[in-house]
């Protein structure tokens, strides 16, 4: 079987090189993670149910959702909350036996909120729109297939490794999300955002975080607080790099407000709405300076939807051939399909790759050998998404 894997020496410049760069990554607790969240999870359950009831996961997609902010009204010591945050799960599932697809999504979604940023739901918050699948897409998951077959003609990508910028955005990230820091600072919530700019060497670092309002007593206080923040955040990074938090507060304020104050921690409370897609890629960050799909990954299914395994599947190729040709110091993969093809058959996998020391006969065929043995293992994928081992948004 041969596949149609084209690989080329890339011809710009490799990303830490170029004289600029930026990139985004959007918290746990963001608006549009949030709605990424819910849908993913909801997906994930559909999966399993699928799976335990017919021994495979049929199609469905639930990539379609809202977050509705609501309304608050934060005060030092404790606000309150005046109209709850709303949630909207909309997309199409193929029926259970035993329960509805939309009591399975709410569910799913429910538990995320409460694991992942300890949120509960007000009663009636969540809802979910999950009408039937098309009579056509369900016979893409006729019984017997070795293969699925594509959904959707659409292109997914993926690259590696990540850049000293990307790679500080994701270490502050990650410092915000830890127990030490949650402990230690009980003020920090969950929703976040970290804009990463690099000019020549500077590195500078534009962070955005909701206070929780009954941790903090005054503005004395609060910008007390945003000190120590920033001071042990800027300790944690293994890169240097200018650090600055939430900069549109007014340093003159004489009460709440002007300041980034909430009651739960979250912006969607009153400030922004959030929708699926809108936030980080695979992977977990925005990237403007790497190729980029703007498919929401989150809450497709993860059997035939490229829109979602090319995106995953690309990223895992570009990692792999990274880490194991040697000589190779960035990849971009590009995976494009054609509906109603098998998915381990994309109509091309493109591979871009910089390599200082050229494009020899023996890079290239271990990188075309490793993209060919990730397509032909195509269906590890599915599991890697449904253990939760690769980061989808």
């Amino acid at each position: 079987m041969t596949r149609k894997i084209k690989l080329q020496a890339s011809s710009s410049q490799a990303i830490g090189l170029r004289d600029f760069e930026m990139c985004e990554h959007k918290g746990i607790g963001h608006p549009d993670t949030l709605t990424d969240g819910i849908c993913e999870a909801a997906s994930r359950e559909l999966s399993r149910r699928y799976l335990r009831e017919f021994g495979r996961v049929l199609h469905h997609n639930l990539d379609k959702g809202l977050l509705l902010a609501g309304r608050s009204e934060p005060r030092f010591g404790g606000g309150r909350i005046l109209q709850p945050m709303r949630f909207l799960i909309c997309g199409r599932a193929t029926p259970l036996g035993g329960s509805a697809a939309a009591d399975v999504a709410i569910a799913a979604a429910n538990a995320h909120l409460r694991t992942q940023i300890g949120f509960e739901a007000a009663a009636d918050a969540i809802t979910a729109h999950i009408g039937s699948t098309s009579a056509s897409l369900q016979q893409l998951f006729a019984p017997g297939a070795a293969i699925p077959r594509a959904n959707d003609t659409s292109f997914g990508t993926g690259f590696a490794p990540y850049s000293r910028l990307e790679r500080c955005v994701l270490d502050l990230a990650q410092a915000i999300r830890s127990p030490e820091f949650q402990r230690e600072f009980p003020a920090a919530g969950a929703d976040f955002k970290v804009m990463g700019c690099r000019l020549g060497e500077k590195i500078t670092l534009t962070l955005a975080l909701a206070f929780v309002d009954r941790h903090v007593e005054s503005v004395s206080q609060y910008f007390a607080l945003k000190q120590e923040m920033q001071d042990h955040l800027a300790a944690t990074l293994g890169t240097p790099a200018q650090l600055r938090i939430n900069r549109l507060d007014d340093r003159q304020a004489q009460d709440e407000s002007g300041l980034h104050l909430t009651v739960t921690g979250l912006s969607g409370e009153m400030g922004d709405d959030g929708q699926v897609g809108r936030g980080n890629r695979v992977g977990g960050l925005i990237t403007p300076g790497r190729a980029m799909s703007l498919e929401a990954a989150a809450g497709k299914n993860p059997v035939s939807h490229v829109g979602k395994l090319y995106n995953v599947l690309a990223t895992l190729i570009a990692r792999d051939i990274h880490a194991k040709v040697e000589g190779v110091e960035q990849v971009s993969v590009q995976l494009l399909s054609a509906i109603g093809s098998p998915i381990d058959q994309p109509e091309l996998a493109g591979i871009e790759i910089h390599a200082p020391g050229g494009m020899s006969g023996s890079v290239q065929s271990r990188a075309a050998g490793i993209a060919d043995a990730w397509l032909a293992d195509i269906q590890k994928v599915t599991e890697l998404i449904l253990d939760e081992r690769i980061a989808m948004y």
